[in-house]
């Protein structure tokens, strides 16, 4: 159906397309906690009944839908609630600008580097061991049913590990900073392929193959995803600012050229001989570009709030102003209109 192509086919959907079921936790779909009297948890399923978890933290607000999901041999339930209160944080007084990398996860202004584990470059080796006795099983067999599930206990391994990374790195920089600027990132533009096509084939394929297992594996998007939630429970505020000319600009001149950048990780400029860590000068353009567009935020809504006020006293007096009324003569109350109808105040009601 897409780019006016016909529908073919309906595609076969095996037991094992879909790890996910859901119930609405409203009338009879689905309870949580189904039997509060006992002294584990249990949740009500229809269809199934009462199943007995482990919950492993407690639950806050009001539960709209609860979901079970397989991921191999083990089973989860997930819910969704409403009304979750939000646990903010006491004010630090810090801002602070990250810039995204994959020799460190983030670099921050101060000149704080977050590591990145590269948790698939770590078990690439036991993952291309199972994968290649995958290729060996015949399909359909028994034998290879069990090399599917060791592959995909290595890869939600590998999604496990970078996680807990990026809850632990994105809590730290909710608790040490009030306001955080950051790149907004086109994370899938980035990491495109560069192959090309037959009549135009593309240019270091290899390297930038690589650069893309590298950008995927320090898990950019999962890491952003998980600091605009906790910034909105603390109370934080974070910034989204444009990428472009952040790792090229000198930081105390605002010199923007390629030459600046001596290596991946030295930064030069050519203009004043200012000389940093690429990433940490990186950082400090992307933190006065953060606030530079919360400056500009906060004067709109300033002006914004003196326009309400000024509408507000417009439109709530008896009369119109004079000038609105010398130059529209046909509104309610100017000189050759129709007369102003009368205000209807407290304790007393419009003829």
């Amino acid at each position: 159906m897409r780019a006016g192509r016909k529908a073919g086919y309906p595609r076969f959907k095996g037991r094992g397309r879909f790890d996910t079921v859901q119930w609405p936790a409203v009338k009879n779909g689905a309870t949580w906690d189904s039997q509060p009297h006992e002294p584990v948890t249990r949740v009500y399923l229809l269809g199934i009944g009462h199943v007995r978890v482990h919950r492993h933290r407690r639950v806050s607000g009001t539960v709209k839908m609860i979901s079970v999901k397989r991921e191999g041999a083990r089973w989860f339930v997930v819910l969704s609630c409403d009304d979750v209160p939000t646990e903010p944080l006491p004010a630090t007084g810090v801002v602070a600008g990250i810039d995204m990398g994959v020799a460190s996860l983030a670099t921050t202004s101060d000149g704080v580097h977050l590591d990145n584990q590269r948790h698939l470059a770590a078990c690439a080796d036991r993952l291309a061991a199972a994968q290649r006795d995958l290729a060996r099983k015949e399909r359909g067999s028994t034998r290879r049913r069990k090399a599917v599930a060791r592959v995909a206990a290595l890869h939600a391994r590998v999604r496990r590990q970078r996680l807990d990374g990026a809850h632990k790195a994105a809590l730290a920089l909710v608790r040490a900073y009030d306001v955080i600027a950051h790149e907004d990132l086109r994370i899938i533009g980035m990491t495109r392929s560069a192959s090309g096509t037959i009549e135009h084939p593309g240019r270091n394929v290899a390297q930038k193959a690589g650069l893309n297992r590298s950008i995927l594996d320090a898990g950019w998007a999962v890491f952003l995803t998980i600091l605009a939630n906790k910034a909105e429970s603390a109370g934080r505020e974070l910034i989204a600012v444009d990428p472009r000319n952040t790792s090229r600009t000198c930081s105390r001149c605002g010199h923007c050229g390629k030459d600046n950048r001596l290596t991946q990780a030295e930064f030069q400029c050519v203009a004043c001989g200012h000389g940093a860590h690429a990433d940490v000068n990186a950082a400090k353009n992307i933190l006065r570009a953060g606030l530079a567009l919360r400056e500009a935020a906060q004067a709109a809504w300033r002006e914004a709030a003196v326009f309400r006020g000024a509408e507000e006293s417009w439109y709530g007096s008896r009369d119109w102003p004079r000038g609105y009324q010398s130059c529209c003569p046909g509104m309610p109350g100017a000189a050759g209109g129709t007369p102003a109808a009368p205000r209807a105040t407290a304790g007393s009601s419009a003829p």
